[in-house]
């Protein structure tokens, strides 16, 4: 009854308040989820012409890359027609930010992504794409029999959240029984404490990174305590890649099958795993393409970097935004759950590391990316620890990186591993990728060698 009574009238009320549709939007994606593909596409196609047309007008940059690419969006005829225009990089956002704003947006929230490349990216989105993004996020844990309102414990590590944890928004977490564990710091001792706190609320949904969730798992399982009689429906995983090892792990210690999910702060929610396993495109928000490394699309079936136009991006679009994250799509199979949105069948890119403090104290890698990554001048960056006590920081910047923020990351980083670690900063001209031709931008030796 309380998750009804959240569900129903408090959730509503705190969305309406904050101008968000995310109700509306998760009532018409639940109708839309079980479209034909032909109806699917062209309810796409309208909204696609219309966001251009309004993009044309009230967008500087894609009004002058629509006319120097010769573009009308009134001439659209398919989604294919999107190729005519050019990619929209994350070079170009950065040097463009400004135009890239609508002129009539009001209330942009400004985000920033280290992206998987290292590569500081600040952006904003509006309200629209915001309420896109509940919403679609929403569906998806309905799929399991998980509503809003129901206990939810969620392991992250982004400063958007742990940062803004004042008591309008701890008032907000307790009305929806939702708890934050901080997934930076992983020592034995937060880990109890971490155990504790899910065994104390029970939820029904754990969300977080895999890598948080299955350290997690593991320490419970070497402390021999029980974590699969909690009531756990299902453990949401997103922001990294998700291995068959750490699903096994999550799924075995806390009693629950694990949905993945994929996309980011910039691209938005891609792709949601549905309890059929089928990994279903938010195909109403997102048209993706998937093309080679000359920007060419590749056939069906082969892997491709993503490129993502997101239909609720007016106030700030992303318009065949290169993601640099690389996939393989199908849109010949439909999913047994009779869902017609499409799918990615397989999903190669993202990962990020632990690391581990000179003590022994296990944290998330990004608990050093943030050091990094929103600094002036940082255009590229790539962590290695080579020991507990040498870590390494490969930085490629321009002329706005002052010499004395070298400093910064140096003491930054020996908060977080120890006042002792020797934090080397290289300055280089472009970083390597991996030999696999992905590119890391946290390595850390002693976890692989652990």
């Amino acid at each position: 009854m309380y998750t009804r009574l959240v569900s129903s009238l408090l959730f509503p009320l705190h969305e309406r308040l904050k101008g968000h549709d995310s109700v509306a939007v998760r009532r018409a994606m639940e109708q839309s989820q079980w479209w034909d593909a032909p109806t699917l596409e062209a309810r796409r196609l309208e909204r696609l012409r219309a966001m251009l047309a309004d993009v044309a007008q009230g967008v500087p940059y894609f009004a002058d890359a629509f006319r120097r690419a010769g573009f009308d969006p009134a001439g659209l005829r398919s989604v294919g027609d999107l190729r005519t225009l050019p990619f929209l990089t994350k070079a170009e956002i950065r040097a463009h930010t400004d135009d890239l704003k609508h002129r009539q947006a009001r209330g942009l929230a400004r985000f920033n992504t280290g992206g998987s490349s290292g590569e500081p990216l600040i952006f904003y989105i509006g309200n629209e794409r915001v309420s896109h993004d509940v919403a679609a996020k929403w569906r998806a844990t309905r799929w399991w029999g998980v509503d809003i309102g129901d206990p939810e414990t969620v392991v992250w590590g982004s400063p958007i959240e742990l940062g803004a944890q004042d008591r309008l928004r701890q008032w907000r977490d307790r009305l929806l029984r939702t708890q934050l564990l901080p997934a930076f710091e992983m020592s034995e001792h937060r880990l109890d404490g971490f155990i504790a706190s899910i065994h104390a609320q029970r939820p029904r949904m754990l969300f977080g990174y895999p890598s948080a969730l299955t350290h997690i798992a593991r320490h419970a399982r070497q402390r021999g305590i029980a974590m699969n009689d909690l009531g756990v429906k299902v453990a949401f995983v997103t922001s990294e890649r998700l291995y068959d090892e750490q699903r096994r792990t999550i799924s075995e210690v806390f009693g629950c099958p694990v949905a993945n999910g994929y996309g980011g702060r910039d691209a938005g929610f891609i792709a949601h795993e549905c309890p059929n396993g089928g990994m279903h495109i938010t195909a109403e928000d997102i048209i993706i393409e998937l093309v080679d490394r000359d920007g060419q699309p590749v056939p069906e079936g082969t892997a491709g970097e993503i490129v993502v136009t997101h239909l609720a991006t007016r106030d700030f679009p992303f318009i065949r935004y290169r993601t640099g994250d690389v996939a393989v799509m199908d849109t010949r199979t439909r999913c047994a759950c009779g869902r017609g949105l499409p799918l990615l069948s397989e999903i190669q890119g993202r990962t990020t590391d632990f690391v581990v403090a000179a003590d022994g104290t296990v944290m998330h890698g990004l608990a050093l990316v943030y050091v990094v990554r929103d600094l002036p001048g940082v255009q590229a960056f790539k962590i290695v620890q080579e020991s507990l006590q040498h870590t390494v920081v490969q930085l490629v910047t321009d002329d706005d990186f002052a010499p004395q923020r070298e400093a910064e990351i140096i003491q930054g980083f020996r908060r977080r591993l120890g006042a002792q670690v020797n934090v080397t900063v290289q300055r280089v001209p472009s970083i390597a990728p991996e030999k696999s031709g992905k590119y890391r931008y946290v390595v850390s030796r002693v976890v692989e060698s652990a």
